[in-house]
This record gives structure tokens, sequence and C-alpha cells, in this order.
């Protein structure tokens, strides 16, 4: 079906119009939701579950439970309550699998809003679905640049109906960089960028990682796109050494950093701060790497003493985090309070829709969204494109403490309304 409408400029309207125009007498008797007993709001929810990606997916079971807990009465729209269903769908963290499952929601499903979240391998394929087949979608958990323009965006035009909301890449450099400063290291960085959406944008010549640590008297040595879950960086470190690194960063999957921390422990590399992101988000992955763990950095998104509340359910950040300790046993992790947002915002759109039965009337509601959430304001009246909310970013290092390892945030020069709460120190 995907195919075809691509191939004839077919979309999901489009094609049921076409199909049921011969039985317009019957359609007459047809119920909206505006006028059905029990209308049904449909949301698709894509990510990954299963697959190298998986740790972004760990709390959706908690979030998806919580959410749907907060919607049981329903959602009120002008007068009427509407119920939400949520139908989600893994995308085994393969961005083919993401566009195929995201094809099934809107053309099987019949969804009526499409949401996604966790790094461009899931956000950029069912964003593409959407727009392709005219259905409005929200997504979250990625850099607004590899969102935007590796889905070949134009500023000047944007995307019709896909949005998002993150931080991005300029945040993130200027998060590392005021910690780097902090520590107070040799101004020699070490770059490890994947062959990815993510890696490609970091690594980026243009908007990237490198015009903005040179420009800022940084040293970058880059050898260059490695392919994802390599199984040999011996090229990067020896590149490192010899370039007298202290600083590693970069933008990697679990399994490839656990990879190239134990292999340059092996190889006597000894840099004195490692900060990379998506990789270091996760308790879990520094769990397995044992006291290597300890002292290593990373952008944060969220934590439980971020000073923001949910306005779907009131709950502070402090409080979603411990319900999420509490129900799973095991540590908070920063994709929570994003993945709950997702559906702050999803909520507050439907509760704001003139016309639930018009795509065009739910994008109004999107474009007007104003919203105050667990892990800031999103607002899409501001940029920096059209279809793009930003939202805070600090930086901070994983510090063994009484509970074992800690994320502590350390920098918050982007962000000062998000309070410290430890001092970095060096690996070595």
């Amino acid at each position: 079906m995907t195919l075809m409408g691509k191939k004839f400029g077919i979309n999901r309207r489009h094609f049921i119009a076409g199909a049921t125009a011969g039985l317009a007498a019957p359609a007459i008797l047809t119920r909206t939701k505006a006028y059905a007993a029990d209308p049904v709001i449909r949301i698709g929810h894509v990510s990954p579950r299963t697959g190298p990606l998986a740790g972004f997916a760990e709390a959706d079971e908690f979030v998806l439970a919580g959410i749907e807990k907060a919607l049981a009465g329903g959602v009120e729209n002008n007068n009427k309550s509407y119920k939400i269903e949520i139908i989600s769908k893994d995308s085994q963290s393969n961005p083919n699998r993401a566009a195929e499952v995201a094809s099934e929601l809107i053309l099987s499903d019949e969804v009526d809003i499409l949401v996604g979240a966790s790094t461009p391998d899931t956000t950029n394929p069912i964003s593409d679905q959407a727009e392709l087949n005219e259905v409005p979608c929200i997504t979250t958990d990625c850099p607004w640049q590899p969102y935007f323009f590796g889905r070949n965006g134009d500023p000047a035009q944007g995307f019709d109906y896909t949005y998002h909301f993150f931080w991005g890449l300029e945040d993130v450099i200027k998060a590392f960089l005021a910690l780097w400063e902090e520590a107070g290291v040799a101004r020699k960085v070490g770059g490890l960028f994947p062959n990815d959406a993510d890696g490609n944008a970091w690594g980026d010549d243009q908007r990237g990682f490198p015009p903005a640590l040179i420009g800022s008297g940084f040293e970058l040595t880059d050898p260059g796109r490695y392919q994802p879950l390599t199984d040999d960086f011996s090229t990067q470190i020896s590149a490192f050494k010899e370039a007298g690194c202290e600083i590693v960063t970069g933008n990697m999957i679990p399994p490839d950093f656990a990879t190239f921390w134990s292999q340059s422990a092996q190889q006597g590399f000894q840099p004195k701060v490692v900060t990379i992101g998506k990789a270091l988000l996760f308790p879990s992955v520094i769990e397995s790497l044992g006291d290597r763990g300890d002292g290593l950095t990373s952008e944060i998104w969220w934590t439980p003493d971020h000073p923001f509340s949910s306005s779907l359910t009131g709950e502070s950040a402090r409080q979603l985090a411990d319900g999420y300790v509490a129900a799973s046993g095991r540590p908070w992790t920063q994709p929570i309070g994003f993945k709950h947002a997702l559906f702050e915002v999803t909520t507050d759109v439907i509760r704001r829709t003139a016309d639930l039965d018009d795509p065009n009337s739910i994008l109004e509601a999107i474009q007007a969204t104003d919203l105050p959430t667990v892990v800031g304001h999103v607002n899409w009246g501001f940029g920096p494109v059209k279809n793009v909310s930003k939202t805070p970013l600090v930086a901070g290092q994983w510090q063994k403490g009484a509970n074992g390892m800690e994320l502590v945030i350390t920098s918050n020069h982007s962000a000062p309304e998000i309070p410290t709460t430890g001092k970095l120190k060096l690996l070595s």
C-alpha cells in the first residue's frame, strides 16, 4: 500500500475516498467521531522495544500504563468525551521496520495521530510515513538536526504533517564545551562518529562538532566514520593516542562504546574526559562497565532534579522517576520524561482541536501548542525551524555513590534553571 501510494501520489485519505466513492448513499449513515456514541481517538506509537536501541524504550510499559490510567476517563473536546486508544509497535531498532509498522498504524489501524521516539532510526522513518500519508505526527528523543536535515528538510518550507520537540546539536555542543572548560584538560579531542544518521549529523563539517570545536580553540582528531556494531576500534585508538587526545567525544550505540572502552584499556589509552552521547544515557550500560563506568560523562536531557511537572498528571519529575523505580525495581532512565511528555503534548492537542475528524484541524492545534511539560516548555512558534520546539539540555557525570552509580549534573550553563547536583572529576 505504501509503495503504491508513493508511486501514484495516493495518500490514505485519497485512497479511502476513492475506494468508497461508489458507496455514497450508505456512507451518509456512517457515524463520525463527533456523533458516535463512544467516539475513539487512536494514537499510534512506535519505539525500539528490542534491538541495540532498546534502552531508549526500557520504560515504555511503565509510561504507557501511566498514560492509559490518566486517560481512562477519556479526554474532553468540545463538550464531548473521547476514549483514547494507544496502539504501540516495536521498531526493533531498525529504520525499515519503523517505516513498516508506521505504515501499518496509518493504513491498517487508521490512527488519528502518530507519535514516536528514540533516535533518527525511529523518528525519521515514521515521520516520513506520516508526511506521505498526511497524518499528524509528533516525535521526540532525537536532536533536531538529524530529524530535520536527515529528512532533507528545507528551513524555508519545513514539513506539513510532522512535528518534533527535543534539543539540538548546538545545545549539546554548548553543554559539552562548558563541561570540558571546567575539566581544565588539554584541548585535544578525539571524535567517534558512526556512519548513521546521528553520527553523520554530529560529525558534519558545517552543522556538527568540527566547526564548533575549532571555533572554540579545540583540536579535533576525527579518523572518519566507522560502521555501527564494529568489533575493532584500533584505528581510532591509535589516532587518538598519537594526537595526544585527553578528551573523547561522539555519538555511539551502547554496544559500540563498550567495545571501544574495553579496547582502550587493552591498548593503554587513558583519556581524562570521555563524553559520549546516546551510549552513556542508561544506568544498565554504566553498570555493565563496572568500575570503568565511574567518571564517564554525557549530555543530560532529564533527571528527577529537573524543576518541571506533568501537565497531564501533575507529577513532578521526581515523582515520575520515583514511580518508575518503585514499579520496576530498576534505576530511572532519561527517556522516561520525554516519553511521558510525548503523551502530554498529544493529549493537549486532542483537547484543543476544533474538529477531530479533520487532520488539518489537528495540525492547527499542534502548531498552536504552548504547554509546560515534565521536560520543559513545548511551543512550535519559536523555531529554530517550523517543525521543531527545543527543550533544555545540561551535562554531567556518572559517579559512584552510596547506591551505586549516580548521574549528577555538573554543568548547567545552557539551562541555569536546572540545578547542578555535583562537581566534575577527571578519569585519570
